[in-house]
């Protein structure tokens, strides 16, 4: 079967002396732009209790939280190891590396910190924000794909790509590779991420919210459906090369951080059902 090579995206869109406009930045920067303009449709609902200010208040917040939180736990999940030798890699976040838990972590701190100056609880601040993530986490899985990371598993399905041996990624995950190209194609991870997290998750959660519902079930599904959809896509995804399979020889840790959702969701489903 013959497969597509990887495309030529040049990670920097256009560089002036030293400062340079990546794609990776962008994509956060739409990621954000998302948020702000899903947020002003949500607060000009009849009867949303939110105003315009209140949404680029939170989105403020939020996107400060996902940021250092992301960068954060990117750092301690996937590269302490790279830390510890070179402290300043912390702050290299043009060269890519955000962890989706790690940024929402970061969030949650931020929402929560929202909610008490705002005098709403979290789960309320949740339920509002939640539909609004989900289009700005397919953008940032476009910028790991801009950025050549995360390749998937070798495969012989139609999906499939070549990727370049002069990437570090694949240099990484293999070292004899001396050629132009691999010999073999892999999954394009990022884009069936950027696909299900993105799309797939927007219109679940965009949906549900769409009528009113019991504090905390909006959450819930948000919850729910990433870690069950992270969780099966990361069966195409290469695991990260200093860490493998982090358990039962099989299991990634996008799934191990993932799966902890899962249950989350379901009890925050089940409490508000019981609540409403």
């Amino acid at each position: 079967m013959q497969h597509p090579h990887y495309p030529d995206i040049d990670p920097i869109i256009v560089a002036l002396g030293p400062l340079a406009i990546r794609w990776y930045g962008v994509a956060y920067l739409a990621a954000f732009g998302l948020c702000w303009w899903l947020g002003n449709r949500r607060a000009d609902r009849p009867g949303s209790g939110w105003t315009r200010q209140e949404v680029s208040d939170v989105v403020f917040y939020g996107a400060i939280g996902a940021v250092l939180g992301g960068r954060l736990g990117y750092t301690f999940f996937y590269g302490f190891e790279v830390l510890r030798n070179d402290p300043l890699y912390l702050l290299r976040i043009w060269e890519g590396g955000m962890s989706f838990h790690g940024g929402l972590i970061g969030t949650l701190l931020a929402l929560w910190w929202f909610g008490r100056k705002t005098g709403r609880t979290f789960l309320q601040v949740g339920d509002f924000t939640a539909p609004l993530v989900t289009l700005g986490l397919g953008c940032g899985r476009l910028g790991n794909f801009a950025n050549t990371e995360l390749p998937g598993r070798a495969t012989e399905s139609v999906f499939g790509i070549i990727y370049p041996c002069a990437t570090d990624a694949i240099r990484a995950l293999n070292p004899m590779c001396s050629t132009e190209w691999e010999p073999f194609a892999r999954h394009p991870s990022p884009l069936y991420q950027a696909f299900t997290e993105g799309l797939v998750l927007f219109l679940i959660v965009w949906l549900f919210s769409a009528r009113p519902r019991p504090v905390g079930a909006v959450s819930g599904v948000f919850l729910l459906s990433y870690g069950v959809l992270r969780t099966t896509t990361e069966f195409f995804r290469e695991p990260d090369v200093h860490l493998g399979f982090v358990a039962l020889d099989w299991l990634t840790m996008g799934q191990v951080l993932s799966i902890p959702m899962i249950f989350i969701g379901i009890v925050l489903i089940l409490r508000s059902r019981a609540a409403g």
